[in-house]
């Protein structure tokens, strides 16, 4: 190529951020930048902006924001600019065929796993979850299935003991910014080389819901601490006690040999929160009440004592 490709940007939340930031660096001419509409969020359902759309701002970019991604005239909208290149990064909605092939060079798609391995829209948190020791930043051609298109390059990281999803989230955030500069220089180049996953490899981290937070104390207690880490800081794992709602942020394994029910807080730690799960017990060291504020273990139950044998449902 003799000039740097011509791109429309699609994405929404704060992953994609730094993918924009990287496109603008670089020296890619940004014709557009589509992501989702302004939505409410929380109680007082105040309009919020999406993180792509306030950088797009700052950037002085072109900013599209559409409902569906399925008519005539989001279509044109995006072929009429005739770009080079789609980059699509955390963007929220399934692009069809004519959309993705309406660029000279495709769509390339920013993914925060190494593929094949966590297709999907959580897979930064099901890593977690799941125990994976590493994981990274994919950038692959897209296709119309769900995160299947061909490999272009990967990156790996290390995922920590006390990693959580947004500890991890922040240090992939800028891996695939950087990524992205290198896949599209491998472009310039004329050396990159889509590869084909390995389909059979493949594996699914499907959306979390809230009710995913909730906490199986008969798990073992190694699973529920990395759900835990995993759900820190949407959706937290949670449990209830009197009808109360507890969201958890830290905790640690306790090995040990209890016969106390899966879900009971053992006696003989004062200080602690120290609930019997299906293998060990788990520690409870940061934690939050539906309503309050986030605290360390010590001075919530300074607040809010929770006796020894009582049970977190």
């Amino acid at each position: 190529m003799n000039s740097k490709p011509g791109v429309i940007f699609m994405g929404t939340p704060d992953f994609a951020v730094p993918a924009l930031n990287a496109l603008f660096d670089y020296g890619c001419p940004i014709s557009l930048v589509v992501t989702q509409p302004d939505r409410e969020k929380g109680r007082g359902r105040k309009i919020i902006e999406p993180p792509v759309k306030a950088t797009a701002l700052k950037l002085g970019l072109d900013i599209l924001q559409p409902e569906t991604v399925k008519t005539d005239a989001f279509y044109e909208a995006i072929a009429g600019r005739r770009p080079d290149l789609l980059v699509v990064v955390a963007f929220g909605h399934i692009l069809p065929r004519r959309i993705l092939e309406s660029p000279v060079y495709g769509a390339i798609n920013v993914h925060a796993s190494l593929l094949p391995k966590y297709r999907g829209a959580a897979p930064i948190q099901w890593a977690i979850i799941n125990g994976e020791k590493e994981t990274g930043v994919t950038t692959m051609l897209m296709d119309t299935g769900l995160d299947t298109g061909k490999i272009l390059m990967s990156t790996k990281t290390v995922i920590y003991p006390d990693d959580t999803a947004g500890s991890l989230h922040d240090r992939l955030a800028p891996a695939g910014g950087d990524l992205l500069k290198q896949t599209i220089a491998s472009l310039e180049a004329g050396t990159w080389q889509p590869v084909p996953q390995n389909h059979e490899a493949a594996n699914y981290a499907p959306m979390l819901k809230k009710s995913d937070g909730r906490i199986d104390w008969s798990l073992p207690a190694e699973r529920i601490e990395r759900q835990i880490r995993g759900m820190n800081p949407w959706p937290l794992a949670h449990s209830f006690y009197k009808n109360m709602r507890l969201n958890f942020y830290r905790a640690e394994i306790r090995p040990s040999t209890h016969n106390a029910p899966p879900g009971t807080v053992i006696s003989g730690f004062s200080r602690e929160l120290r609930v019997a799960a299906g293998r060990d017990a788990v520690s409870i060291l940061e934690l939050q009440a539906a309503s309050g504020k986030r605290l360390n273990v010590q001075d919530f139950l300074s607040g809010t004592p929770i006796s020894s044998g009582s049970v977190l449902q």
